[in-house]
């Protein structure tokens, strides 16, 4: 466990961006290491590739998606109407694990896609266990009565009152449910990486 989280926090810092607790991810404004305080001053300043393959990472970091399913989503984003790097950043906001997430039942996403994996959540009535499954305006998302009693359930009211609902989501706490009411739009859609870069990298 001390292992994994010591790793969540050099990526945290290293892409400038809260992967794990903020507490650790926050604690320096350097890069990881012995050297990171002479590494911030010496570096030279990042290539356009450099930049554009960090956003891409720092996206790939923060939704936990590898890189041939992240590359799935921008083909599916640039094949849509609009603006494709609005479109990227609406696909991986509307992932499952994600909207699970953003309701509030799990403290990260990737608490979030075990129990989308572990089928613990319901789609308009219906199991789905795809961490990766688009959910669409109107879809209802719910808890399994038969997963109440679960450890990662029972702890949803506590990690409920810390999480920041989108407006694009409604919530009912006491069912356990929520609602797509709309795509995410404006300031939804500002997730601490730019998705423009991310379009540029695919498209060279």
């Amino acid at each position: 466990m001390a292992r994994n989280t010591d790793s969540i926090v050099k990526r945290s810092r290293r892409l400038g961006l809260v992967l794990g607790k903020e507490k650790f991810a926050r604690r320096r404004a350097y890069p990881p290491g012995v050297h990171g305080p002479k590494q911030a001053k010496m570096r030279p300043r990042m290539s356009a590739y450099g930049e554009q393959l960090r956003e891409k990472q720092k996206a790939k970091a923060l939704y936990g998606i590898l890189e041939r399913q992240f590359r799935n989503i921008f083909v599916k984003a640039s094949g849509s109407k609009g603006n494709t790097a609005e479109m990227l950043v609406r696909m991986l906001e509307m992932r499952l694990d994600n909207v699970v997430y953003r309701l509030g039942w799990a403290k990260t996403r990737r608490q979030a896609r075990q129990m989308v994996g572990h089928g613990f959540i319901l789609v308009n009535g219906e199991s789905v266990d795809i961490p990766s499954f688009m959910v669409g305006v109107g879809d209802v998302i719910a808890v399994k009565e038969t997963k109440l009693e679960k450890p990662l359930v029972k702890m949803i009211p506590e990690t409920m009152k810390l999480a920041t609902m989108p407006k694009w989501l409604v919530r009912d706490d006491k069912a356990l449910s929520g609602k797509v009411t709309a795509l995410p739009e404006g300031e939804d859609l500002d997730q601490g990486f730019a998705p423009t870069l991310i379009v540029e990298f695919y498209s060279r």
